[in-house]
């Protein structure tokens, strides 16, 4: 597994910009797919948008396209949600993930993508507000 740490998580006005950052500690980070998922008070985790080990594919939650961008710098160890036109249902404790038992693979299904279960190791997630 990869240690992950996200970090960028605030408190903004409806409307803003954000760009959180996931750090991680090993080069098989280069890897890897890698997602970002959310979580409000009261609700299971929710899917958010997936980038592939090479960064030539991704894949978002209908609820952020168009708005949010998945991105990753994989000389850096660094994948990265940039979030603009932020509204308050995007507010949430926002999780990067790594899926390590598929290294380099290219073949992602939607329903793959969406699913926790694919990742298996998680960070401590970053806080994100955004007032009305």
């Amino acid at each position: 597994q990869v240690q992950l740490v996200e970090s960028g998580g605030s408190l903004v006005q409806a409307g803003d910009s954000l760009r959180l950052s996931c750090a991680a500690s090993e080069r098989t980070f280069s890897s890897y797919a890698m997602g970002w998922f959310r979580q409000a008070p009261g609700k299971e985790h929710e899917f958010v948008a997936h980038i592939s080990w090479s960064g030539g594919s991704t894949i978002y939650a209908d609820s952020v396209k168009g708005r949010f961008t998945i991105s990753r710098d994989n000389a850096k160890l660094t994948v990265f949600l940039q979030m603009n036109s932020l509204k308050p249902e995007d507010t949430a404790v926002y999780y990067c993930a790594a899926a390590t038992r598929r290294p380099y693979s290219d073949f992602w299904v939607v329903g793959d993508a969406e699913s926790p279960s694919q990742y298996d190791s998680w960070g401590q997630g970053t806080q994100v507000t955004v007032s009305s």
